[in-house]
């Protein structure tokens, strides 16, 4: 919210500022401005400054997370259908080759208990 009131007077300040000087009464006569170099630059780095300083920590954060697990203890498969979702256990595979499969359905909103959350409680639980 603070930063809002910064913009907001800074912007306020511009524009009385603009009305003050270039007012016709007090300056009939108004002056040819012909090049901003100066401004239309400054006005078009520093919009791309502001991001770079916002993406830089969390690139490096991105990159630490990367942890690369070399032997995870399980690998599970989750497939997100429409309404629900299907997990694959491929770690336990039976004597055919067919791994561990089960769906996994959202509650009704009528069947929720207190202190659910209402499309975030399924039947089974991964």
């Amino acid at each position: 919210f603070f930063f809002l009131i910064l913009i907001l007077v800074f912007v306020s300040r511009i524009l009385v500022r603009a009305l003050w000087h270039f007012h016709y009464q007090k300056n009939p006569i108004p002056q040819r401005i012909v090049h901003g170099t100066t401004i239309e630059i400054l006005r078009t780095i520093f919009p791309s400054i502001i991001p770079m300083f916002i993406a830089i920590p969390s690139f490096a954060l991105l990159y630490s997370m990367d942890e690369v697990v070399v032997d995870p203890a399980i690998t599970i498969k989750a497939i997100g259908h429409q309404w629900y979702r299907t997990y694959e256990y491929s770690d336990y595979n039976s004597s055919d080759e067919q791994s561990l499969t089960f769906d996994s359905y959202t509650i009704p909103e009528d069947d929720l208990e207190l202190g659910q959350s209402r499309l975030l409680e399924v039947d089974n639980r991964v």
